[in-house]
This record gives C-alpha cells, structure tokens and sequence, in this order.
C-alpha cells in the first residue's frame, strides 16, 4: 500500500539533511583542489579510520563499501546506562536493533532488510561477527559489548567475502588486542533502579614472543516494574550479566597466534509484554498507561549461558603471501519464560484465554573453520582467497504451562537442527591507473539443512489439530503421532534442504585528488534455506533460500585539512524470494513463506567535523523505502487491530477470510528515515585536564510491526537522546562523569505480540548515573 504522507515540518526536516549530504561531497571536492601549500594544518585533526570491511586492514576512506564505525570512546558512552547490544540501534545510519526476548536475542536490521522470526532456530540476513568468528545462532549474537577496539557496520551484500545468511550485511566486533605494552583500564557506574555498571581489562607482556590480555564485564539492575498481581513474580526488568574474555597472542616475526576464550551468563527476567496497552482504532498508549505497573499471572524468567574459544593464526609464507587460519568454537544454553497475553482473567482489558509459553536451547555446538591465502606483491594486481567450512547441531525446546492451574506445565516439543555448510571464495585489486582501482569477489557455497521433531505432546486446550481431529477440548493428550497426523497423507515431521549459490561482487574506487574518492559497487548475497516445525497451531513450513542485488554509489572524503570527513552514498537493492515470517493473526499463525521479490532504495550519510578544536560533532542520517513485491501473498491479519490492507475474499461466498493482501507494505522494522548526532564540547585546563560536555540524540521515523499493515501495530516516530557532563584529568587517564540515557523520558511503544489482545513492548526507561575511569 502507498505510504503514509510526512506532515510538512517533518519533511522539510529531512530534505535539509539530504541537501547537505548532497552539497557537502561537491564542496569537498571544490575545496581540496582549491588547497595550496600555504594552508597550515591544525592541531586538532581526525584520526585515520582503519577497517576490516575487506578481510585485510585497510583506511575506510579507501574501502568501496558503505560502512559506518563506532570507535571505543564512543562505546563508552551508548552503553554508560549498562544496556545491552540494542544501545547501537540507530546509532549508525540505516541500523535497527529490536528484540522480543530482550538481551538475550537481538534482531539486526540494515537498510530496511532483516527477520522478525522470534524462533530459537531461525537465521538473520544479518551476519555478525566477533574478532572473525561467525555468531550464527540468534542467542550468541547478544554477547555483551565490553573492551572492543570498534564496531563496524558492512552493508550488504557481504556474499563474496563473509558468506551466507549476510545478504543484508555484516556487523563485525573488534576486540581491543594483546600488546607487548602494559595497559588496562576500569570503569564503575552506577545509577538508577540499583544499576551497576563494571568493565575492566589488563593486558601486557609475559614474554618476549608472549602477551596476554584479560577483560570482565559484570552489570545488574533491580526490578524496576513492579508486579500488581499477587504471585511469584513481584517484579520484572531487573537482570544480573557477566562476562569474560582472556586472549593470548605469540608474535615472532614470521607467525602470530592469537588465542580466544569468552563465556557470557544472564539472569533475569525475560521481555515483559503488557496486555491491551495501545488504545484500538490508533498507536497511541491507552490513557492513564503506568510503565511502572503491570499485573501478569504468569511466571517472567530468562538465563543463559555461553561459552567459546578460537585460534587465529597469521603466517607470512614469504614476503608475498601470508596464510590466515581461523578455528571457531562457539556453545550457548537458554532458557526463557514469558506471560505471552500479557495480563490475568481479570485484565487489563479484554484477554480471551491465557498463555504461558518457554523456549530453550539445552545442548548447542558450533564450529568454523577458514583458511585464507593473501597476497602483497607490491604490483598493481593483489588477490585472496581461500575455503571456509561451518557446523551447527542443536536441539530447541518449547514449553506451554497452564497459568490458571498454578502454572503447570501441559505441552513440550523438541526438535533437533543440524547446518553443514561449505565455500570456496577469492578476491582480487587491480589498480588499473593512479586513479583507478578496480575490485572483484567470488564465492561458491554448499549448504545442507535438517531439522527433526524428535518428542511432542500436548494437554493445552487445542492439544491436537489434523485433518480428523479438528480441535479437540483439553485435557486430551496430544503426542507425536497426532502431529504427524495433522501434516495430512504424505506429511513429515522432518525436513533436509541443501543450497548451492553462487555470489559475486565488482567495485570501483576513482581517485578525484588525495582527499576524495567516488567509488561504485555490485554484488550478490543469498540466505539458507529456513525451516518451522509442526506445532500445535502449525504444520510444517519451509522457506527456499533467498537471494539478493544491490547496486550503491558514493563519495568518501577528508575535508578541511583532515578537520572533518565526509562519507555518502545512494543503494537501490532487490531480494528475491524472500524469506518472510507471518505471525500471530486470527488463527494464531507462525508460518514461513517466500515473497516473489522486496526492493529497497535510498541513502545514507556520515559526518564527522571539528568545528573548532574543541567541538566535534558528528552527524549520521538514512533513508530507507522498502517494499513488497508480491500480488498474491497474503497472511492472517489480527484478532484485535483494524487492518487498512486489501481483505482476501471467499472465492465462493464473497466473504473476508481473516487474511489481507500485503504486497506494497514496507518490510517490517524498517524506518524510512533515520538520525543521529553527537557533539562534544571539551575547556582544556592546566596538566591535561579537561572539563567536557558530551550529548548524543537518536531519530527513527514510524515503522510496521508486521507484515500487514494495521492501525495499531505501526509503531510512532522516535527520539531518545544522551547527556554526559565529565571532568578528565591526567591527560585522560582518570575520568568522572555524571550521564543521563532517554533524558527526556520517552516512553513508547517499539515492539508487540500479535497474540489474541493488543499486546506492547516498551523502550528502555530512563537513567541517570554516574561513572568513575580509570586507565594505565
């Protein structure tokens, strides 16, 4: 469908920042060749970017990729208030993190282009990778961050150079390395709602050849919504995390090894949904909403724990090739229990039957393996390349309970996953001139899927569902037969997959002078195929592998004499046959299916200047217009929401069927526009001391829950900003500072639960701390 008009203010908001993304790389361009040898350099520069984007160390500038940084300092910040990795949402352009498990599973999103699945087995078009080991699994991909030299966000596709399952991007986690110098640092906040906020890390040499590095992070809040129910859950939102990571690195010239052990443990509470909280007929929360409150007869708890190691070996087989080999270990248990409706018989609001649901993993392993040939003849023409080979074998178990009968549990499944996945890649830099470098990346993947419903039974209300069964009251014992049953002749619990895809990508970077480059950029991705096992409300689905094509052009330059930078660019992508997740409705669905094509088109824009020597600003915008491309598809629309998309008629009586025509929708989560700027101001003082102010603010325009579109589910615009007043001394060795997060106290709705009422998710509260550093 058409998209909603922007009101005029808000419009001209916007076309002020594209017409100074637009007038800024023309201007850089004009001013460095108007540069003579007369101009005087200042004192206060930025610093070069260094990036992986590419596999090999490379300056951003240089790099024919759209990528965005968040460097340690400004880590440091975002995460003051002891969120977890959702505090990067909107941070960089085009990036959207949300979660309905909170920190334990969080959903990337670039350029509009992510999954909404909230299942335990699900893949994202957003690979992540931490220090060059993929976190393919849901639940790994919320490690905390903690001690990382930088964040990079790569946007899609990354086929040819990462692999599968990142057609929509990658979001790459450096950590801060082992050096042969003695350093560290610690840092303690603490603020509202009893938070505790700790970091630290140690790391020098214990040989010659020998250094070691070792970081911890412990945060904690209290309870900070209390629960009106009488129960055994007096509150929600409170958790306890830790985390460690210890690293040795053996250098003696011609190889280095760098060793890598985490572990990660959570215990809290799970996302809290609250029942009947957007007022029908609108997105608005309903009058008199008290974010402190809720009152929910169910049993709110989520632990988890990971664990793993990696091996990286650089070796120089002479003074042209060196040989990389990377060996990944990754493990995670989870378990996670939530009051699905949102409320008791008595409300808040209409709730016309209870729900208590959990899902686990109990037994998780994952390998990788790669190694990668890089050249550095010191000719125009260098290359890369290698093989890269990936395992994952877990079960996943889901719970229902009976709320109303002291929370006994009345349904289990548990189902058995294994991955297999292998590809061949290289990559080549020619530079065809002075002024231009011409690039290319290919890469050939085999990937075999299975999953198996290995136990099943059921005494809920609807335990058995089939074709001659139809819906029988509880409590009648459903097991896995009468799943088996319900798939119909022929049907099967099980389902095995296998993809072979080819991907590619061209890219060109043109010199104009020393400061800026244009470049240009093709390239393909896919994602595996995916698989939802039969249930008690569904038969089993399976989603072919997707496939991606993105073109992007952009400018990246240093401007000013290196006193400001500037990157832009514009994409246009197409995915066909998209994965999509249609869940909740009338029917209570979660089905996969393929759309025939998505497209999604606009731009994005980073810039950082000094605009004196003692003010830094940085400005990131994105536009973002995805759609659906299918004529035919159609899902269930929801029980309580007003749904604005075509209705499905009964090709025999005339009548709506419950399902709606979603072709033309926006992908879900997916913002059109996005904002954010940062400004420190600091006063030097005598002996490198510094009093400085720094503040940071976040936009993200309305967006879609779900694929169809309804009045209620479509989530309001956005504006969450930062506020840190600090004093440093010592040359910033030692640091003390009073924060504020969501200073302004917005309080929205960001995710929800198409279930059987008007179910919503909540953002983060507001906090303010202080926080005391120290480093060395």
């Amino acid at each position: 469908m058409p998209s909603m008009p922007l009101p005029p203010r808000t419009l001209s908001r916007h076309a002020l920042t594209v017409a100074i993304a637009l007038m800024l790389p023309a201007q850089a361009a004009l001013a460095q060749d108007a540069q003579t040898t007369t101009d005087t350099p200042s004192a206060t520069t930025l610093d070069t970017v260094q990036v992986t984007a590419q596999r090999k160390v490379e300056n951003l500038q240089d790099v024919p990729v759209s990528v965005s940084t968040i460097n340690a300092q400004e880590l440091d910040v975002l995460s003051a208030g002891g969120t977890d990795v959702r505090f990067m949402s909107g941070r960089v352009p085009s990036l959207n993190i949300e979660s309905s498990f909170g920190r334990a599973f969080p959903r990337f999103y670039i350029r509009g282009y992510g999954n909404t699945d909230f299942r335990l087995n699900t893949s994202q078009p957003v690979s992540l990778v931490y220090d060059d080991v993929v976190q393919e699994n849901p639940i790994l991909k919320g490690f905390p961050v903690f001690d990382l030299d930088r964040v990079e966000v790569l946007r899609g596709p990354q086929g040819s150079l990462f692999g599968r399952n990142s057609p929509a991007g990658v979001v790459k986690f450096e950590s801060a390395r082992p050096s042969q110098e003695t350093s560290g640092y610690g840092k303690l906040g603490v603020g509202t709602d009893n938070m505790v906020n700790f970091e630290g890390a140690v790391g020098g040499a214990l040989t010659e050849n020998w250094s070691a590095r070792a970081s911890a992070l412990f945060q904690r809040r209290d309870d900070w919504v209390t629960n009106d129910y009488p129960g055994p859950n007096d509150g929600f939102e409170g958790y306890d995390e830790s985390a460690a990571r210890v690293q040795f690195l053996y250098e003696n010239g011609d190889w280095d090894l760098l060793l890598n052990a985490h572990a990660r443990r959570l215990n809290g509470t799970a996302r809290l949904f609250r029942a009947n909280i957007i007022e029908p007929g609108t997105n608005d929360l309903v009058a008199g909403f008290d974010e402190d409150h809720v009152s929910l007869n169910g049993l709110n708890h989520s632990e988890l724990d990971s664990q793993g190691a990696s091996a990286r070996l650089s070796w120089n087989l002479s003074d042209t090739y060196t040989l990389y080999a990377i060996t990944g270990y990754e493990s995670v248990e989870t378990y996670s229990r939530g009051d699905i409706d949102g409320g008791t018989p008595d409300g808040p609001g209409f709730i016309p039957f209870q729900s208590e649901t959990a899902d686990g993993i109990p037994r998780h392993a994952q390998w990788t393996q790669e190694f990668r040939i890089e050249s550095n003849t010191g000719t125009p023409w260098n290359w890369q390349g290698g093989v890269f080979y990936f395992n994952e074998d877990y079960d996943v178990e889901s719970f229902s309970y009976d709320s109303l009968n002291n929370g006994q549990q009345d349904g289990y499944e548990r189902v058995r996953q294994t991955n297999d996945s292998w590809a061949v890649f290289a990559a080549g830099t020619w530079q065809a001139t002075q002024a231009l470098e011409l690039r290319a990346g290919v890469r050939y993947t085999w990937d075999e899927k299975e999953l198996n419903v290995i136990d099943y039974w059921n005494t809920g209300f609807a335990p058995c569902i089939g074709p001659t069964l139809g819906i029988i009251p509880g409590p009648v014992l459903c097991t896995k037969d009468d799943l088996l049953a319900a798939e119909g002749p022929g049907g099967t619990l099980s389902a095995a997959p296998e993809d072979k895809k080819f991907s590619w990508d061209l890219s060109a970077t043109y010199e104009i002078n020393d400061d800026v480059n244009f470049y240009g950029r093709v390239a393909t991705g896919y994602r595996g195929s995916s698989i939802q096992a039969a249930g008690a409300f569904n038969r089993m689905s399976v989603a072919g592998p997707e496939t991606s094509t993105s073109y992007e052009v952009g400018v990246k330059a240093d401007l000013w004499n290196n006193r400001a930078r500037i990157n832009a660019g514009v994409f246009y992508y197409e995915v066909k046959d998209q994965q999509l997740t249609a869940v909740g409705g009338a029917a209570n669905a979660n089905i996969l299916l393929n759309a025939d094509k998505s497209v999604g088109q606009g731009f994005e824009m980073d810039f950082q200047a000094y605009l004196t020597d003692n003010l830094l600003v940085t400005l990131g915008s994105s536009y973002n217009d995805t759609e659906i491309k299918d004529s035919d598809l159609n899902v269930a629309g929801c029980a309580a929401c007003t749904v604005t998309d075509a209705p499905v008629l009964n090709p025999a009586t005339g009548e709506p069927t419950g399902s709606y025509y979603i072709g033309g929708n926006e992908l879900p989560q997916a913002p059109k526009w996005t904002h954010n700027l940062t400004a420190r101001w600091g006063l030097p003082m005598d002996n490198g001391n510094e009093f400085y102010v720094y503040t940071d603010w976040m936009y993200r325009d309305e967006l879609n829950f779900f694929l169809y579109d309804s009045l209620e589910f479509r989530a309001k615009s956005l504006v969450e900003g930062g506020l840190r007043v600090g004093y440093s001394w010592n040359y910033g060795k030692y640091d003390v500072a009073l924060f504020g997060r969501n200073i302004t106290d917005e309080v929205q709705v960001v995710g929800a639960i198409d279930f059987n009422n008007l179910t919503g998710m909540i953002n983060e509260p507001r906090t303010f701390g202080a926080e005391f550093r120290a480093s060395f």
